[in-house]
């Protein structure tokens, strides 16, 4: 038996899978970042989503422009080393949104290092408070006021949005092929790529995104083709920067509270999600690939939450409240200890 264990120690000896092994070298930050994820990045999403592509460009190179971080290696990066990348952001006068960018750029790569085996553990990474939220609801009052007060393209674009809860490049790419005025109530139009497969779908249009639709097909002389909302940018058609101005005009006008166009969409999907719509259609509509995601962009208001008791019965309804009422009182005594 001794002898066995000595031939199938020699065995694995032979093959490598025991005995004492040289350490691998771990890359500093910048390097892992230029020879392998640069490298990863591009040729996963240069072509089939440029838009992430220039995340991760962005990404890497406010990472690697900060020699304190870059030149560590990445067993040796701190949760202390995060923070204090995140602070001399700050300092730069940055932005909280292109602040959390940065560090979920670091946080790709550094779960890249883990996924392909170069460190064993990644450390955790924590966003600043202080965002913009894109989670706002805009009431139907705001909406009126910021219309009024919206120039054209963008009071368009943003009915088109409001309507049907595109993601902004979404809208911004809509081409007239498109669009179907004939089937339906409507019309409908066909969304043929985006952020994931379940992106590609079909929706009905609503009275008056056929209306606004309508009327600029017809200004144009009925196409057969092109873009809905053609401009002179790099991409031939309206994009983010070209609306911003706009944007930050009719929010001046209206004396609307601040919003960013993102929230829109989460305007639309909250509509729905409050008039009783189920998670599996809000999700076919939204273009989520899981209803885990759509569940984020639904925000039901006080109204919605008394509406929902009133058509409780009685009892389930004291319930209910007793329930909520004692999470509350357990909630503050946790805090006074």
């Amino acid at each position: 038996m001794a002898r066995q264990m000595e031939a199938a120690h020699r065995t694995s000896l032979a093959k490598g899978e025991v005995g004492i092994r040289d350490k691998k070298p771990v890359p500093t930050l910048s390097q892992f970042c230029n020879d392998r994820v640069e490298r990863y990045a591009r040729a996963q999403f240069e072509k089939p989503s440029p838009k992430t592509w220039l995340w991760y460009r962005f990404g890497l190179r406010t990472i690697t422009a900060h020699d304190d971080l870059a030149s560590r290696k990445l067993d040796q990066i701190t949760s202390e080393d995060v923070v204090a990348f995140a602070a001399h952001l700050q300092t730069e006068e940055w932005a909280i949104a292109s602040v959390h960018s940065a560090l979920r750029a670091l946080r790709v790569v550094l779960n890249l290092a883990v996924k392909w085996g170069v460190i064993a553990t990644a450390p955790r990474l924590t966003l600043l408070r202080g965002e913009c939220q894109r989670d706002r609801v805009i009431t139907e009052e705001e909406e009126a006021k910021y219309l009024d007060a919206a120039g054209e393209p963008l009071r368009s674009i943003v009915l088109v949005l409001i309507d049907t809860g595109l993601r902004p490049e979404e809208c911004f790419r809509l081409r007239w092929e498109d669009v179907n005025f004939s089937f339906g109530r409507y019309g409908t139009f066909r969304v043929l790529r985006g952020k994931t497969k379940a992106a590609r779908r079909t929706l009905p249009l609503s009275a008056r995104v056929r209306e606004i639709l309508l009327a600029r097909w017809e200004s144009v002389g009925k196409p057969d083709e092109g873009w809905i909302w053609p401009a002179p940018t790099k991409q031939e058609h309206v994009w983010h920067d070209s609306i911003r101005v706009q944007h930050k005009r009719a929010l001046e006008r209206s004396k609307v509270k601040k919003f960013v166009i993102y929230s829109l969409r989460h305007t639309f999907l909250t509509r729905p999600g409050e008039s009783g719509c189920d998670a599996w259609t809000l999700a076919r509509i939204a273009g989520h690939s899981s209803t885990k995601m759509s569940e984020r962009y639904v925000h039901p208001s006080t109204d919605s939450v008394l509406s929902a008791f009133s058509r409780m019965p009685v009892k389930q309804a004291e319930a209910l409240q007793a329930s909520s009422e004692a999470e509350k009182e357990g909630a503050n005594m946790e805090f006074s200890i």
